[in-house]
């Protein structure tokens, strides 16, 4: 069977943290399920007209997420290529709670995580849905504990997935 989870993120190589602890976690419960995973985050889009016809997701995804990022969550999804069925990255771009109920109904998500960390790597434009998800009626979100390592020899590089 194959279920959706959603996970608030910032792009950020520490967000990921939330999504091995979630997949470490069903590995030990000999999960059966694979999942489809969703990452989200807030975009204002602003008022401009002009940037409202032309702008394209890919040219946020450009913005706000990196390389590292993409790099990283390949990685996951090598090392548990029987829980994942594809990966995903997404923007919510509206402002209101009954908008984000639609957009977790229409997306058919039947889990949601957020980390207990305030999210801080946001980049102009950018915002964090954790407010909306905890409002959410449509489902229970999960808060991840999540803390960065005291020693990390190479911080903000990729080797922070393998730790």
């Amino acid at each position: 069977m194959i279920k959706t989870i959603l996970i608030a993120t910032d792009f950020s190589l520490e967000s990921l943290e939330i999504l091995k602890k979630v997949l470490k976690h069903k590995t030990e419960q000999n999960d059966e399920n694979q999942y489809n995973i969703l990452f989200v985050s807030g975009y204002d889009m602003g008022d401009s007209i002009r940037d409202l016809l032309f702008t394209t997701k890919s040219t946020i995804f450009r913005k706000i997420r990196s390389q590292e990022f993409c790099d990283a969550y390949s990685i996951i999804n090598n090392k548990y290529p029987t829980l994942i069925n594809k990966i995903t990255c997404d923007i919510f771009t509206g402002s209101f709670q009954r908008t984000f109920n639609n957009y977790i109904e229409m997306a058919e998500i039947d889990e949601a995580y957020f980390s207990s960390a305030k999210i801080r790597n946001l980049k102009k434009g950018q915002f964090d849905v954790t407010p909306y998800l905890q409002k959410c009626k449509h489902i229970d979100a999960i808060e991840v504990q999540t803390q960065a390592p005291e020693f990390i020899p190479e911080k903000g590089r990729l080797a922070e997935v393998f730790l």
